[in-house]
């Protein structure tokens, strides 16, 4: 069933503006723990040939491009890669503090965070390149041809099917709402979502849902109401909704959700059909990488044909080409969709967000309707 998928001139002015990496200081909120994880993939020819060494520094899941990874090793069999992966903010801060020194930078930096992406690339730390595939994108994906989105990933609902018969699973956020009207005490304490004062994604697609739907101001009023529970990332809360803890889990990225529920018969999963955020992964070549030559290889290899059909077959990541067919494809979810696909474009408005003033009044309206004084 279509939206129901069960698994088989104010933008130019902002280069002046105050921008927050991470939101205004709150004593109830402490950071998300930061841990950096860190795999090395060595040379398929043993020790490092005159290609050298490739880092690359992510704030995506290593299972999402391992596969990515070793076909590119396949192609440059000479070349070690080093992969490390954290969160959103901290990545962000780690290389623009890095680009502001002057120090040396990774090669590729890869992150769903796509609005600080953009802002990396406006404040001057990254290199401008033409992909070799580049036909394979959407016009919408691309930045000043530094910013490259990859992925495809539909934002979801999920539920947890032990809890909620198939005749009352909201399929639209105006049913949710109702839904957690009709009966509170049901729902209170059982509604996942991200704490967007501490995610870089999360606060992003909570902003996307600001400009898409009247109705979010009265969703976060309803999660308040229940009590939402807050988490760092989609991970977590699928975790939490496999253990019956959790009923309902909004918007969460869509791969990580397909690839859980392929293994959970109790995850549920929604395309909303009043819309649903498509958000694109991004990548950037930073300005003093020190092997520029490699992280221009491996970026244009991921958006090529083959790139992309390495991280299709690899079941974690949707890939953002148009020209593949079949599951865990870009056209895939178009066919699932029962409502309006909306891509986040990766573009300079999407920085408006970062200004510290509209992030300390978009977190402090957020506060309010979660009623998170109480």
């Amino acid at each position: 069933m279509k939206g129901l998928l069960l698994i088989p001139a104010l933008l130019l002015a902002l280069a002046a503006t105050q921008v927050s990496a991470f939101p205004p200081d709150d004593p109830d909120e402490k950071p998300f723990p930061t841990v950096t994880q860190i795999w090395d993939f060595p040379a398929l020819n043993g020790p490092m040939g005159t290609t050298g060494h490739l880092e690359i520094h992510a704030a995506t899941d290593l299972g999402s491009m391992r596969k990515v990874i070793e076909a590119f090793q396949r192609r440059v069999p000479d070349l070690s890669v080093r992969y490390a992966d954290s969160n959103t903010r901290p990545l962000y801060d780690e290389i623009a503090r890095i680009c502001a020194e002057g120090g040396t930078q990774p090669d590729v930096v890869l992150s769903s965070s796509v609005d600080l992406q953009v802002q990396l690339a406006n404040d001057g730390c990254t290199l401008q390149h033409r992909p070799v595939d580049a036909d394979i994108r959407p016009d919408w994906a691309v930045w000043r041809n530094e910013v490259f989105g990859f992925s495809f990933e539909p934002v979801v609902i999920v539920y947890n099917r032990r809890f909620l018969a198939p005749t009352e699973l909201p399929r639209s956020r105006f049913e949710l709402i109702d839904l957690l009207r009709r009966e509170p005490e049901r729902f209170r304490g059982r509604i996942g979502t991200y704490d967007i004062a501490r995610s870089g994604v999360g606060y992003l697609l909570a902003q996307e849902d600001a400009r898409q739907a009247r109705s979010f101001g009265r969703l976060i009023e309803s999660f308040g109401r229940a009590e939402v529970r807050r988490y760092c990332c989609t991970a977590d809360i699928l975790s939490a909704l496999e253990e019956g803890e959790l009923l309902v889990g909004y918007n969460l990225l869509g791969s990580y959700a397909l690839l859980r529920a392929a293994s959970s018969p109790d995850l549920e999963i929604v395309l909303p059909r009043d819309y649903t955020l498509v958000l694109s992964r991004a990548a950037i070549l930073p300005r003093n990488a020190k092997n520029t030559q490699a992280g221009r290889a491996f970026l244009d290899f991921m958006l090529s044909r083959e790139g992309q059909a390495a991280m299709a077959a690899s079941g974690t990541m949707i890939p953002i080409s148009p020209e593949l067919n079949g599951p865990w494809t870009r056209s895939w979810v178009e066919e699932q969709a029962d409502g309006p696909l909306r891509p986040i474009p990766v573009a300079p408005r999407l920085m408006v967000g970062l200004d510290s003033q509209v992030q300390a009044r978009f977190l402090k309206e957020w506060r309010a309707g979660l009623d998170l004084r109480r």
